[in-house]
């Protein structure tokens, strides 16, 4: 058995690992970026690491800090959680060449199976049937408008080595093909590191289902059964849970069986999802995800496996605790993802900031993953999910009636999260009857009405302190160290020129409040984040809805629009360039 695991991850998803690693007697290791230096997963680890950095690629993309951090803690497993390197071919090589145990499938399986073009080829090769699609990169938008004209718009652009909903695209028309490929690159290869996209069919109104799929390093590979994943907002899921709603046993059984012919095709081993698109009666391979899922906490409720127990112990080279008939589903599960997000409207806007009061509700069948706690930052430059809700009930129903009750005794304040949407999601009579598709959320689902409370201000009504850096020498035992102190700044003494310390710059608090009325020609960013690109010049004649620049947030792009037709007067940011909420980006005349 592994002794020490470095959790080359932050969030909930290393808290999840840490609480396992501690169960199972094994010691563990996070690292953290200059924003996570308090994080809650940096506070239960055993030991952290510093990466140093902001941004994800100054910090948990730092694959040589990683590499270090591993030699220098005394790791022998890794586990990558989900999102940055948890299907990174490179990294799992550059892992397991120092001798060191990958808590995921072997490289060449990521290889297979991380790129969502030849994961589409082996799918084939099982004898299971994806939606029709490209099995090449795409090069240029003609190669998108050459596609939708054969097989019809829309049509959806994918990043081959992402997930989440990011670096993906739908396109309408010719028209949009080669702005909307653009855009997938580039959100692509800032989440992921690699701007590869592919194009497919887009269906009207499918099902999102997936199935688990766990296999040891002994030949054994099993499904532990599926979960609907199908109220979604930008493709990303909100509410997910197992068994799936209205599923045919034989359907299921079918797809099971059809996860794990995928698996083997590709030489699989540790914890798996293959997903799926359900219409009509029909399924078809979508992707298969090469490591743990966000909403795996609904299948170990429904199973009673714990995965992330069980991936440390076949990364370990034990055989799997169970097998095929071994596998006994009971009861129904949901979980509802509590994302840093405004829903009010369906806009769905990142709502980063400080948590000032965070309580979670108790109870029987109730679980909460969470990887903050009350006093913590949402940064605006990570992922957004700030937990995960997950109830267990005897039936669907039951299931449904727990989670409203934990809904209403959660309180989160500080920032503003998709807890409204989830609400109304579940009280929706289309998602009662299991009658939802992908597109239901933005489609049919009125949020119009769907508002939050204001944010709550820190208690003295300012945000919190910002810490500076000392350098400091110390002397233990006699021996003289060199260490970085942070402290808060009003505590500093003042700096003397030349010194070590790091220079900060007050934050702005944004707001509704400072934004230009609608219509007034001063177009301001609903949200702090960063300019991507500027798409227009000065002089250009504009319309009202024209998109002018793309904001960066919590690692997703967003369209900032015209409020009016006219010409543009100013440009007041450039690529690159961080903006608070109600800034003023261009002046329209």
């Amino acid at each position: 058995m592994l002794t020490k695991i470095l959790i080359a991850n932050r969030g909930e998803i290393a808290v999840r690992v840490i609480r396992a690693c501690r169960e199972l007697g094994i010691e563990s290791v996070a690292v953290y970026s200059d924003l996570d230096r308090d994080a809650l997963h940096v506070r239960l680890a055993d030991e952290a690491y510093a990466l140093g950095g902001q941004t994800a690629a100054e910090s948990y993309l730092n694959t040589d800090r990683i590499l270090e951090v591993i030699e220098a803690s005394g790791a022998d497993g890794v586990h990558p959680g989900y999102g940055f390197f948890s299907e990174n071919t490179d990294f799992a090589r550059a892992i397991t060449e120092r001798g060191v145990t990958f808590i995921g499938p072997p490289p060449e399986a990521i290889e297979v199976m991380g790129d969502k073009v030849s994961s589409r080829i082996a799918a084939q090769a099982a004898g299971v049937e994806g939606v029709p699609g490209t099995t090449e990169f795409l090069t240029s938008g003609d190669e998108v408008v050459a596609f939708g004209e054969e097989h019809g718009w829309p049509v959806a652009i994918k990043a081959a080595y992402g997930g989440g909903g990011r670096g993906m695209r739908v396109v309408n028309s010719a028209d949009e093909a080669h702005a909307a490929l653009e855009s997938a690159q580039s959100e692509a290869l800032k989440g992921f590191g690699r701007d590869e996209c592919y194009v497919e069919r887009y269906l009207t109104r499918p099902r999102h289902v997936e199935m688990q799929i766990i296999g040891d390093q002994h030949g054994n590979v099993v499904w532990v059964g599926e979960r609907d994943c199908s109220a979604q907002r930008r493709h990303q899921k909100l509410i997910e849970e197992s068994p799936a709603p209205n599923f045919p046993a034989e359907t299921r059984q079918a797809m099971g069986e059809a996860a794990v012919r995928v698996a083997r095709e590709c030489g699989y081993h540790n914890a798996g999802t293959v997903e799926f698109l359900y219409q009509d009666g029909e399924f078809w391979f979508l992707e298969m995800n090469t490591r743990l899922q966000v909403e795996h906490p609904v299948t170990e409720l429904v199973s009673g496996i714990d995965l992330v127990r069980e991936q440390i112990r076949v990364a370990s080279g034990e055989p799997l605790s169970f097998a095929q008939d071994d596998i006994d589903l009971r009861g129904w599960a949901i979980e509802v993802r509590v994302n840093a997000e405004d829903p009010a409207g369906g806009a769905f806007l990142p709502s980063p900031g400080h948590i000032t009061a965070l309580d979670v509700p108790q109870g029987f069948g109730v679980r909460w993953d969470g990887g903050y706690a009350a006093g913590d930052e949402v940064s605006q430059f990570y992922d957004n999910l700030v937990g995960k809700l997950i109830v267990w009930g005897s039936d669907r129903d039951t299931a449904i009636a727990r989670m409203e009750r934990a809904i209403g005794e959660m309180r989160i304040e500080g920032i503003k999260t998709t807890l409204p949407a989830d609400r109304a999601i579940l009280a929706h009579a289309d998602f009662r009857n299991g009658e939802h598709s992908t597109k239901w959320v933005e489609d049919v689902l009125d949020l119009s009405e769907v508002g939050t409370e204001p944010a709550a201000p820190a208690a003295d009504g300012e945000e919190p302190e910002e810490k500076v850096r000392r350098d400091v020498d110390v002397e233990v035992n006699g021996k003289r160290f060199s260490v970085a102190m942070w402290i808060p700044a009003s505590a500093a003494a003042p700096v003397a020129a030349g010194s070590a310390a790091t220079a900060v710059r007050p934050r702005r608090k944004g707001g509704a409040g400072s934004a230009p009325a609608a219509g007034s020609g001063r177009v301001a960013v609903p949200m702090q984040g960063t300019i991507v690109k500027v798409t227009v010049a000065v002089g250009e004649d504009v319309t009202n809805g024209q998109t002018v620049c793309l904001l960066e947030a919590m690692k997703m792009e967003n369209a900032i629009t015209a409020d009016k037709d006219g010409k543009v007067a100013e440009i007041l940011v450039e690529a690159g360039q961080a903006v608070s909420a109600g800034d003023v980006v261009v002046v329209i005349e």
